[in-house]
Parts: structure tokens; sequence; C-alpha cells
């Protein structure tokens, strides 16, 4: 008698060792469950010590959590340095970790603590997780470096100008990179979201975030369906995994086909019919 089995699912990460910088939060916490559903071993780092833990502790020993201010380069390379130290090797470096000045004010009102909070966290986080990350890479001629960018990087006016002129930065970091580690056989991407209900978007609140989510939807192209962590976290996920084998260099937006869109011309032709 032959017992009908269900299929083995699919783990895209099966033996790869991530970090997600970020991942007690948002977009970060999806990547970190949906890494590890998919067979890696994760390292959660963020600054909120008791909710990464809570989800290290309820995810199980291939997941664990590392206090890390991304801003400061000591505390990116002793999380480099753990993460090998613990599992061997580093395999995939997911930085993910942002933040979003609250303020949409003109470029006369930017004070220097706006660019000075924005610019610290999302350029020189992504630029030391590159750097620490390269520097285990790099002998061993293989890796995937990643990070999280913005739908801004194709469409203006999305965000504060401290915000855009972060993530335009960012994408110029992975376009360089990807030229020099190239070299190395390491693989350089970033995944480019539209906007999200997260907490990096001011909704931790649920009813900030039904609101959120309600006003999105009617800015989006893509109708009948709203963007979720998740969904940035599987497009990661491409990017992290084997699937995506010889893509480098690439700002992977995920947008519903908003930036390529001229909303003002189909208004105009739907008034005309």
């Amino acid at each position: 008698m032959t017992l009908n089995r269900s299929p083995t699912p699919l783990r895209r990460l099966d033996g790869k060792v991530a970090i997600i910088t970020g991942g007690a939060s948002g977009i970060g916490t999806s990547a970190v469950r949906i890494f590890h559903e998919n067979g890696a071993k994760v390292i959660i780092a963020d600054i909120q010590d008791e909710i990464g833990q809570k989800i290290a502790d309820e995810l199980g020993d291939d997941v664990s959590y590392i206090h890390c201010d991304v801003s400061k380069e000591d505390d990116v390379s002793n999380l480099v340095d753990a993460a090998v130290h613990r599992h061997g090797k580093l395999d995939i470096m997911y930085s993910n970790a942002g933040v979003l000045d609250r303020s949409f004010s003109g470029i006369l009102d930017v004070t220097k603590s706006d660019l000075d909070k924005v610019l610290g966290v999302n350029v020189m986080g992504a630029f030391w997780g590159a750097k620490h990350a390269a520097r285990v890479m790099i002998p061993e001629k293989n890796g995937c470096i990643l990070f999280t960018s913005s739908a801004t990087t194709n469409i203006a006016g999305l965000s504060s100008h401290p915000y855009a002129a972060s993530k335009c930065a960012v994408l110029g970091l992975v376009r360089n990179l990807a030229a020099e580690l190239g070299q190395h056989g390491i693989r350089v991407n970033c995944v480019a979201p539209f906007v999200v209900a997260t907490g990096i978007a001011g909704s931790r609140d649920p009813m900030q975030a039904e609101a959120l989510e309600t006003m999105v939807t009617t800015w989006a192209n893509l109708k009948g369906r709203v963007l979720k962590a998740d969904d940035i976290a599987k497009a990661a996920l491409y990017l992290a995994s084997d699937d995506a084998n010889y893509v480098s260099g690439l700002n992977l937006v995920v947008d519903g086909g908003y930036s390529v869109v001229n909303p003002t011309m189909l208004k105009t032709l739907k008034l005309m019919d």
C-alpha cells in the first residue's frame, strides 16, 4: 500500500547563516520569520532588546538576538564576529534597520539633527554592515549583502528630504558594492518597498496602521491588495536565495507598478469615456 505524503516544503535558505538588522519590528521581523522558515540560522540585530529576545526565544535554537546600534561601527563589527563565532560563517547580511523622520518640512526647515539621525542609521548603518560582512565574505569568495532601500529611489515626493537622500545613498552604495564585490563572488542587492504600515511609518498602534493602509490603498496602482511587511520579506528571500544566484546590483522595487504608471493620464482617459 502506497501512502500519499505531502511534499516536503522547499527551504530556500537551508544551511545558510543570516544577520537581519532591525529584526525586532516591521519588515525585519517578517524577514526573520520567513528566513527561519526557509532553513536559515538567523541573528536578529536591533536596539529593542526585550522584543528582539522574545522573538528569538519564540523561534528556537536557530534564532538568536544581539544588541546592535547600526550607527556605531564597533557594534556592527562585534555583531558580525559573533555570528561567525557562533555559526562558523556568514552567508547573508540583510541591512534592514532604518528610521524615518516625522517631518515632511521643506528644505529650509530641515535641521542638522534631522540629518544626523536619519543618515546615521540609514546610511552609516548600511555602510558598516556592508564593510564588516565583506570582511568575512571576501575570503570565502561567496555571500549575499542585501539592503532595504525605498520606492523613494524611484518616486519623488513620497518622503522627507533626509529620508529620500538616505535611501538614494543606499542605492548608490549597492551599485558600487556590486561592482567591487562581484569580483569576489559576492552579490549585492536591495529591495525597495512602497509605503508599508509598519512601526517605522508611525503605525505601531493598530488603529494608526489601519488608517495608513486605507490611505495608501487609495494611492495604489495595484487594486484589491494591500502591501504588507511579509511581501517585502518574500522579495528579500528571493534576493537572498540561490534562486537569485546571478542577480546583483538590483533595486527590486515592490510598489505594485506605482512608479511606472502616470495616474494623471489614466484619470483623464476615464473622464473622456
